[in-house]
């Protein structure tokens, strides 16, 4: 054996286990079970400030003392949430990767990331509350303009831009998966007439931001089931 026949053979057995590995990470498995870490956390990230945090921006601070433990557990759980989600966007990127419709996506990873800076500003924003309430020993700030224009900022981020973000991406996801059977057809059309409901409807009711966790953890449980499947045959 000659010394480049050698070399050549030493450097194909460095890449097989690279090849092996890259091959594992572009099934959507890896995609499916940061999905669902996601949305499980956001769902729970959701109901915790709903049932801490008041409805109406303008409603008096007390619960900045009252549910703190609350908020602040909702707040941790953020990053977690956002990092699950960033695995969840580029491992399905990686996965479609010449099916990759380059309006689309960009489209889907540009409203990922939009919705995430928001969710992180209005958990930023309360977090900034949270702090100016302990460090205020006389409580002044339970009625005060600073509490009420933090609120007014943080109610608005959430109900309008970020429920705004979750629209384009549900409609940008569901088109994606229609034109690439990534998963169930039922799926992608559920995802666009929700996305249109929730444009429609969504100022109507107040648990309308659910939808968009809820419809996340069925799409990625889909994603699952589906590679499971394929696995198994």
């Amino acid at each position: 054996m000659t010394l480049e026949e050698q070399r050549s053979g030493e450097v194909a057995d460095m890449a097989a286990p690279t090849t092996l590995t890259r091959a594992s990470f572009k099934t959507p498995k890896a995609a499916a079970v940061a999905g669902i870490i996601f949305s499980t956390l956001l769902i729970g990230i959701f109901w915790l400030f709903r049932a801490s945090v008041p409805a109406d921006p303008t409603a008096p601070g007390a619960w900045l003392y009252s549910n703190r433990s609350s908020i602040a557990l909702a707040l941790n759980l953020v990053p977690i949430a956002g990092v699950a989600f960033l695995w969840f966007i580029g491992v399905l990127r990686d996965r479609l990767g010449e099916l990759e419709d380059r309006f689309f996506a960009t489209i889907f990873f540009g409203s990922g990331v939009l919705f995430l800076a928001l969710l992180f500003s209005a958990a930023a924003i309360i977090g900034a509350l949270i702090v100016t309430a302990e460090a205020d020993g006389s409580q002044a700030i339970v009625d005060s303009a600073v509490l009420h224009f933090g609120r007014a900022i943080a109610h608005t981020v959430v109900n309008v831009y970020l429920m705004k973000m979750c629209v384009v991406f549900m409609f940008s996801t569901s088109v994606i998966a229609l034109r690439t059977g990534l998963a169930s057809r039922w799926l992608g059309f559920a995802g666009l007439v929700l996305a249109l409901a929730i444009i429609l409807f969504g100022s109507l009711f107040d648990g309308a931001l659910f939808a968009f966790p809820l419809w996340a953890l069925v799409l990625n449980a889909n994603l699952l089931a589906r590679q499971q499947s394929a696995s198994i045959a």
